[in-house]
């Protein structure tokens, strides 16, 4: 799959199909005439070229690592770097000072690259229509892939901005002007959920090239879709109520996609994020990327190419993503192997004392302890960039270790071929206990996430330092029957996404789906800040900072059809 729909990629969007005999009869390089797309050939370009479009961000302007908006902008890590005013954008997520005309170029390029992303969708089902299925015998299946890359794109949109233009393949360049961004929370949740139920509806449940989308991944992102739609808010952004209607459906799809028996929990979380085991039975649905594949630098993921460590000489660059205290010390646990719920962060952890779960080790760059499984070369703190501002820990879920077969170096950035998961199965497993608690049905959640503790408190093999001890000590168990209240419940389900998608970028879009963000993140930051100074100007307001403003650039364009997200 990688070789035939993503490896050529970029590419498929360059195709040239005509040649010239004399001048007046040349076609531009990059041009594509209406006939050169009713080739089931050509189209199969498009196709490819709208899977590739989904991984086209970069690092000002990403579009699918959410590590800047999802982990920086939550409790889970700072920005890193060097220094506040080193992609200053990123400080200002971090402060939710989201007003300045350097941020507007930051959210406008990812808002941009996004609808890059849809316009390929919509132009490919529009040639992918011209054709009958007597000429083009897989039309209902790619109608149904492209429809799903489409929604992804739109779903992507909602967790960002909430309030976007939503039009189809059908809409002319005229029309697409004349569409608003001002449709209700719901009717705009439900038009890209019409996508969702379209792939679920024509793709298979097994697809003969890897990568591409099926019936199953249809299914797990629309439960995803539904689980978010069932928080419902105000237009002020705040949770009113929670849809136990939709509650079901997510239990309804999740289970379909776990009584395939397609999919798993990895023996070792580890799995997740090394190129050797990617595309495993954890992956639901996942960018793919490349290297050596015939073009000049592969297709790469940069969006993480600011994160790696920045003193270590097989890097040099770039220390951004740096892992917060609050996120160390939400890994202890308890005599019980249990989360300090509680007290995990009236002080900062002594590592070397305190009992962890062995996912920390997979997730922050601690001094001595190995960094991304290589016990011959532990992190050091003269790794960190900027310990003075950011303290000494860093991330490392998404790097890959120089030696890696799937890293490149272009000029100080570093660029990975390892595959991003955009849905995997722990998500699943988490989705499903989340709609049962929020039901009330809390004791049929509890299995599902004792099977991801299991798995955590499994996932200890590659974390050795190099004299066979471990660098930490290691206490997770699954929790009991005993007490297992629906609050108590939720609040485990809540724990339990924080560590299981620690820096993957997930945690602020669940803050705000769950209702919590003012709260979670002014406490946060009234800790935080005594720990690290820059942050003494922070602060969450609530009914704003749930969502990023709609670029003033695309306001302007529209004249003033758009309207501008609330408090900006």
């Amino acid at each position: 799959m990688k070789a035939k729909i993503l490896f050529t990629a970029i590419l498929s969007g360059l195709l040239i199909f005509s040649s010239c005999k004399k001048a007046l009869d040349y076609t531009p390089k990059g041009v594509l005439s209406s006939s050169d797309l009713k080739t089931p050939t050509a189209i199969e370009g498009l196709v490819t070229a709208a899977y590739a479009a989904i991984g086209n961000g970069d690092m000002i302007g990403p579009i699918y690592s959410n590590w800047a908006y999802g982990s920086v902008r939550s409790d889970d890590a700072y920005k890193g770097g060097g220094g506040t005013g080193d992609v200053g954008e990123v400080d200002a997520l971090e402060h939710y000072n989201l007003v300045t005309p350097s941020m507007d170029s930051f959210v406008s390029r990812t808002w941009k690259n996004l609808f890059k992303s849809i316009s390929r969708a919509n132009v490919a089902l529009r040639a992918v229509n011209s054709l009958s299925e007597a000429e083009y015998p897989n039309k209902k299946i790619r109608l149904a892939e492209l429809k799903f890359l489409r929604a992804h794109s739109y779903f992507t949109m909602k967790l960002l901005y909430k309030n976007i233009p939503i039009f189809d393949e059908n809409a002319t360049s005229d029309d697409i002007l004349k569409v608003s961004n001002t449709l209700s929370n719901e009717d705009s949740w439900n038009k890209i959920a019409a996508d969702f139920q379209f792939a679920v509806d024509n793709l298979p449940v097994t697809q003969p090239e890897l990568a591409r989308a099926n019936k199953l991944n249809a299914q797990a992102y629309l439960a995803k879709l539904r689980l978010y739609q069932a928080y419902e808010q105000d237009n002020k952004h705040q949770l009113t109520s929670i849809n136990k209607t939709r509650l079901q459906e997510v239990v309804t799809l999740t289970q379909a996609v776990i009584s395939s028996g397609k999919y798993a929990l990895s023996a070792d979380i580890a799995d997740n994020f090394l190129p050797e085991t990617e595309n495993g039975p954890e992956s639901v649905f996942a960018i793919q990327f490349s290297i050596n594949d015939g073009t000049t630098d592969g297709r790469l993921n940069f969006e993480d190419g600011l994160n790696y460590p920045h003193g270590a000489p097989q890097y040099g660059c770039c220390g951004f993503h740096a892992a917060s205290q609050n996120l160390v010390n939400a890994h202890t646990t308890d005599a019980n192997g249990l989360p300090n719920f509680d007290t995990f962060n009236n002080s900062n952890a002594d590592l070397t004392k305190v009992t962890v779960d062995p996912r920390l080790d997979h997730t922050v760059g601690i001094d001595g302890h190995p960094y991304k499984y290589d016990n011959t070369k532990p992190f050091s703190n003269s790794w960190v960039r900027d310990p003075g501002v950011y303290g000494n820990f860093h991330t490392m879920r998404n790097q890959q270790l120089a030696t890696s077969s799937s890293y490149f170096k272009l000029g100080p950035f570093m660029g990975s071929a390892k595959n991003y998961d955009i849905i995997r199965y722990d998500d699943i497993l988490l989705m499903q206990a989340e709609a049962y608690i929020e039901l009330g049905q809390q004791a049929s959640a509890l299995p599902l996430i004792n099977q991801i503790r299991n798995r955590a408190a499994a996932s200890t093999g590659r974390l050795k330092k190099a004299d066979g001890t471990f660098p930490s000590n290691y206490n997770v168990k699954p929790y009991s029957i005993t007490n297992w209240t629906q609050d108590y419940a939720r609040k485990a389900l809540q724990w339990e996404r924080r560590l299981e998608f620690a820096t993957e970028g997930a945690r602020f879009f669940d803050l705000v789906r769950w209702g919590i963000a003012e709260k979670t993140l002014n406490n946060y930051i009234n800790i935080e800040k005594v720990r690290r100074t820059f942050l003494a100007t922070a602060k969450f307001t609530a009914g704003r900072d749930e969502y990023l403003p709609i670029p003033q650039s695309e306001i302007t364009f529209t004249n003033g059809l758009y309207k501008q997200n609330p408090g900006y």
